[in-house]
Order: structure tokens, then sequence, then C-alpha cells
């Protein structure tokens, strides 16, 4: 009896000790999940130097606005424009040549300017007129077309043929709609900055033209005299890019005080 005594004495120690270690392994475990599961600390604040907390920018003053203009050349001898074989429509009507280079007399068209840099965190109000598009002589007018990110694109047909605008972005959203001949004017826009977004017609392939869509209204297409301005600048130091279709693009900086009107002219080669 007694050394069974002492036998189930020792038994009773060896499962009081398991208990124990079982109870101290459940504590650690506990601690570990409530260390585990604690709050993370709280979302940074942005703070008065943050871009996250910058204050608006003050309005441009008319007073003191600003104008850049000048004309955009072409040096070298200029690239015969390709004929354009329309005869897949009888309706197709207009010029058959096409506008990948217009060049007249040095004068280089359809190149577009805009403010890349300089304008900082300001922010501008969408005009309440639409940017006009037509289709005219199966060609689109015009060719290269400047409008602000989120403004009113409204597209017209004025042919007696049925087109079909399809804009084939990177940063914006792809779409492809057929439009009747006289139909109602698509209303379309753009959120996001892009330049030189393609646009073609499926169902004639020659067609085709570029949307550029800003930040802001500071922009131009030189005209057929290769002129270019953009006024109502406040005044700073800028970046203008210069960007064609073929030939790419150039960038060239101007500071411009108040009231100035500054001329920069710029050529393109081959």
């Amino acid at each position: 009896m007694g050394l069974k005594t002492l036998e189930e004495v020792q038994n009773n120690m060896k499962k009081k000790t398991r208990m124990t270690i079982s109870v101290l392994l459940v504590l650690v475990g506990v601690l570990s999940l409530g260390g585990c599961s604690k709050k993370e600390p709280a979302e940074e604040q942005p703070t008065a130097s943050s871009p996250a907390a910058t204050t608006p920018a003050a309005p441009i003053d008319p007073a003191t606005a600003a104008a850049v203009g000048g004309t955009v050349k072409f040096e070298g001898v200029a690239p015969k424009p390709a004929k354009i074989d329309m005869s897949q429509d009888p309706n197709c009507k207009g010029s058959n040549t096409s506008e990948n280079v217009v060049v007249a007399d040095g004068d280089l068209a359809n190149v577009f300017v805009y403010v890349k840099e300089g304008l900082g965190n300001r922010t501008f109000t969408l005009p309440k007129d639409p940017v006009v598009l037509d289709q005219s002589g199966c060609r689109y007018h015009p060719h290269v077309l400047g409008v602000m990110a989120g403004q009113t694109v409204k597209i017209a047909n004025s042919d007696p043929t049925t087109h079909n605008i399809h804009p084939t972005p990177k940063d914006n959203r792809e779409w492809n709609e057929s439009q009747a001949p006289q139909a109602s004017a698509l209303e379309k826009s753009f959120a996001r900055e892009e330049i030189m977004l393609p646009v073609k017609c499926n169902q004639h392939p020659w067609m085709k033209m570029f949307i550029n869509v800003t930040k802001s209204p500071f922009y131009a297409v030189s005209g057929p005299d290769g002129r270019f301005e953009i006024k109502g600048l406040p005044p700073g130091e800028y970046t203008l890019a210069f960007v064609h279709e073929k030939l790419g693009e150039q960038d060239q900086k101007v500071t411009l005080g108040a009231k100035e009107s500054k001329t920069l002219n710029l050529s393109f080669k081959p």
C-alpha cells in the first residue's frame, strides 16, 4: 500500500505539472494574439507641407495675364502628301491626300502646343461650350483637336454615309460607335489627360485624327500658316510642348511677366 500510494502521489504531481505547462502555453498564446491584433497606427494626416494639404492656387488675375505665340516651321523639303483612295464609298468626296504632314511655304500645320509644366496645382473650370468634331467629305474636321479633361466633345456627321467613330486611347476608355447620315450628334468626354489620342473610322480606314486631352485651357493648334497663340496665362515660368503626330515632340521653356506677350518660334525637321 505504501509503495502504491507513493506511485499515485508521483503520478498526481506529473499531472499537475502538465496542467501547469498547458496553462502557461495558453497564456503565452493569448498574449501573442493580443500583440498581433493591436490596432495599426492611424493613417498619417496631411501636414501643411504635404501635397494633399496644399492650399488651392490663387485665381488668375486678368489684369496681369500674359500670352505666348509664334510660328511653327518645317525645315527642309516637305514630303509629298500621300494619295488616298476613297473609291470604296461613292458617297465620299473631297480632298484625296493625307494630312500626316501639312506644310505650306515652310509653315507647319496641326502641331499641338500646350503648357506641359509650370501651372502647379492650379485647377480650372470646365468650359460650358462643347468642342465640335465634324465628319465631312469623309474627313475629320479638325484633324487635330484640343479639349480639357471632362469637357464635352460634340461629334457630328455631315456626310451622306455612315461613319464609325473609334478612339483608341492608352489612358482613357475606348469606345466604338456608329453614326448614320445626319444623325444626332454624339456627345462624349475623356476623363484623363492624354496627348495625341488617335481616332479612326472603321468604315473608312483613311479617316484619322487626334484628340489632345489636357488639364488646363492653355493649348493651341498651329494653323495652315503655322501660327499659334496661348492667352490668359498667369506670370510664371513654363515648359511648352510642341507635339506633331509624325515628327514627335519638342519642348521649350519660356518666362512670362505680368501683361507680357512673348514670341516663341520653333522648327521641326524631317
